[in-house]
């Protein structure tokens, strides 16, 4: 009944008024079809929060971080356009173990997902309970050396990760990797806190980084070649398991590479018009290769380079990292 009297008095009002309320509605300046490139264009920074000086640093990081950008992703004719939402990395949204294996050539060891400053505690109670006979201890380096063998934690390449080594001369040792992971397995992840390391305060802070070179992207990655490439191994294992989306089709240790089968953001938005006149009528993936080099001790560059005839932008290549690097963060 209300809404046949509501069509009542809208049909005896003048059409003058009708006209007019309409367009007073569109009018507005959100309007009933709001423009979401117009909040990207008009924001500002927001007064940032303020800890007090004597908070415990280690406990306290980015929840979100934003990876910084060396040079500006703009289009060539300078209008704006808000960007598409990433989609949850598979590799993110998997249930993680407490503890995981890493291996690469003959090389082994841990990742734990705690910081250092939570596993240190547990790797000296694991050498304490099982007698390895500590001859020295440095929490500074996060060092514990017995008879046995040098055991070690470190900051991991993902923030709140830690890896942890035993080894003898050197060289990993199977038996000791053996039991520390299955003293971590029935350890809780929730195990108590400990003071930070002070070698390790740069948890969290120095993480992957993009820089453009010319009409190219690359990632800086804060860790040696091999450990990322073991990292981006495993990851890439879990994730890239997506027929005609997202494959890992090889990976060489040696060169410190993957070929991967992906279907770029672009291609996956074509609208029906770019099909139309378009030689493929239908969605298609392309094979890139992800590269990794030496750039010093403790820093890597991951790069894509396409590996296909199809077209495969700056856009695409910074879409393409941005989930890559996603695995590792």
């Amino acid at each position: 009944m209300q809404g046949g009297r509501m069509n009542t008095a809208l049909k005896w009002m003048p059409l003058v008024a009708v006209v007019a309320l309409a367009a007073t509605g569109c009018a507005r300046p959100d309007g009933y079809y709001h423009d979401r490139n117009v909040d990207y264009a008009d924001a500002s920074d927001s007064t940032p929060l303020v800890l007090p000086d004597t908070r415990n640093a280690q406990r306290y990081r980015n929840a979100m971080p934003v990876p910084e950008a060396a040079g500006e992703f703009t289009p060539a004719d300078g209008r704006f356009s808000a960007p598409s939402p990433q989609p949850l990395a598979a590799g993110r949204a998997l249930e993680r173990s407490y503890v995981e294996r890493r291996d690469i050539g003959s090389d082994s060891w841990l990742v734990v997902a705690e910081d250092p400053g939570s596993v240190w505690p547990q790797l000296e109670n694991f050498a304490r309970t099982r007698n390895l006979g500590v001859v020295a201890s440095d929490s500074s380096r996060g060092v514990i050396e017995t008879r046995q063998a040098r055991l070690s934690v470190s900051q991991g390449l993902r923030a709140g990760d830690s890896e942890v080594r035993c080894e003898q001369g050197g060289a990993a040792v199977a038996q000791c990797l053996g039991a520390l992971e299955q003293y971590f397995e029935s350890r809780s992840a929730s195990a108590s806190s400990a003071t930070s390391l002070a070698a390790q305060r740069m948890a969290g802070e120095e993480r992957l980084r993009f820089e453009q070179q010319g009409d190219s992207w690359q990632v800086v990655v804060p860790l040696d070649i091999d450990r990322t490439w073991a990292e981006l191994s495993y990851q890439l294992e879990r994730d890239f398991t997506v027929e005609e989306r997202r494959e890992l089709l090889e990976s060489d240790p040696a060169a410190h590479d993957f070929l991967i089968s992906y279907m770029t953001l672009s291609e996956r938005n074509r609208n029906p018009l770019q099909v139309v006149f378009s030689a493929d009528v239908r969605q298609m993936s392309q094979q890139v290769r992800l590269v990794l080099e030496s750039s010093g001790a403790q820093e890597t560059v991951l790069r894509a380079e396409n590996a296909s005839e199809r077209a495969f932008t700056a856009e695409d290549q910074r879409e393409l990292l941005e989930r890559v690097s996603g695995l590792l963060r």
